[in-house]
């Protein structure tokens, strides 16, 4: 449904910002779009919503042309939702009527019957009434996204949607949300810095670094083929280590603390992790983290065995 074709974008005279990106989207499909700050994410669903005036290549949803400010008085698609991280919502009225807001208010039962829906979804029936500017940060995002969806868009763009939102919250908050959109079939693009959101709810994930597309595939995949540090560190602490004079990428969990092996190690630190201790240790005069199930003194020497199986 989605083609993105070639996109080349940059603001003013600068460098170019996204640079031949290439992707498509399916109906109901949900992509992870990950990468380090600055690489261009934001300015990418920004250029899919409409936003933006391209450089170089085409926007295709179906056969309808997107297209930028230049070509539009009023920017942005529609069939599309975007939610900002500036959330862009009401402050002096309730939660309820911020979802209202763009629902017709000549069927009052069905508004009515949407709006309490998406209360549920992001886990807000009790704050039904309270006035927005009421709210904590990680409150109004939920908000911001339920009022996306009010009206059922075809593709929902989020741009890093759960960023303020504690832990506690944020677990079940993905699972409703993501739950929800395949029932509806919406599409779904999320840029995002954590790993979470790909490895549990992505189809497909895409990485971008310097301003273009490095990696495309399941979430899976990138995960357990180790290629390059830059994208194993988007889901983990990561160790490039020297092995029979080969650099080998390591997850902590995949050094493992032995009764006795050739390989040995000084324990430096230990990090508590909750069901885990994380173990930084210094091997070869290169620190290493690994994952074991309880604290470790500093200066032990352990003995490591390396598992390049995911």
């Amino acid at each position: 449904m989605l083609k993105v074709n070639n996109i080349s974008f940059s603001y003013l005279s600068k460098e170019k910002t996204l640079q031949n990106i290439n992707f498509t989207l399916q109906k109901g499909e949900h992509l992870c779009i990950m990468g380090e700050s600055g690489c261009g994410k934001s300015t990418l669903l920004k250029a899919i919503y409409g936003l933006l005036d391209l450089n170089e290549g085409t926007l295709f949803w179906n056969d309808f042309q997107i297209l930028g400010p230049a070509h539009y008085l009023v920017p942005g698609m529609d069939f599309f939702k975007y939610v900002a991280q500036d959330f862009d919502l009401m402050p002096f009225t309730s939660v309820s009527e911020n979802i209202k807001k763009f629902l017709s208010r000549f069927y009052p039962e069905e508004a009515q019957k949407r709006t309490t829906e998406l209360l549920e979804v992001i886990e807000m029936t009790t704050f039904a009434n309270e006035k927005v500017k009421n709210l904590s940060g990680g409150q109004k995002q939920r908000v911001a996204i339920a009022r996306a969806l009010a009206k059922e868009p075809e593709l929902l763009l989020l741009d890093e949607p759960f960023s303020q939102i504690d832990n506690f919250k944020k677990n079940s908050l993905r699972r409703n949300l993501f739950t929800y959109l395949k029932k509806k079939k919406i599409a779904c693009i999320v840029a995002t810095h954590d790993g979470g959101d790909a490895l549990s709810f992505a189809d497909k994930m895409i990485v971008i670094k310097n301003n273009q597309v490095i990696a495309e595939d399941t979430p899976e995949n990138l995960y357990k083929n180790l290629k390059e540090k830059y994208i194993a560190a988007l889901f983990d602490d990561v160790n490039e280590i020297i092995i029979n004079r080969v650099p080998v990428l390591l997850y902590p969990h995949q050094i493992k603390i032995v009764q006795n092996s050739n390989e040995k190690a000084l324990v430096k630190n230990s990090y508590f992790k909750g069901y885990y201790w994380l173990i930084e240790v210094k091997y070869n005069n290169q620190l290493i983290f690994l994952k074991h199930a309880f604290t470790l003194k500093s200066e032990e020497i352990v003995s490591l065995k390396f598992n390049k199986t995911i």
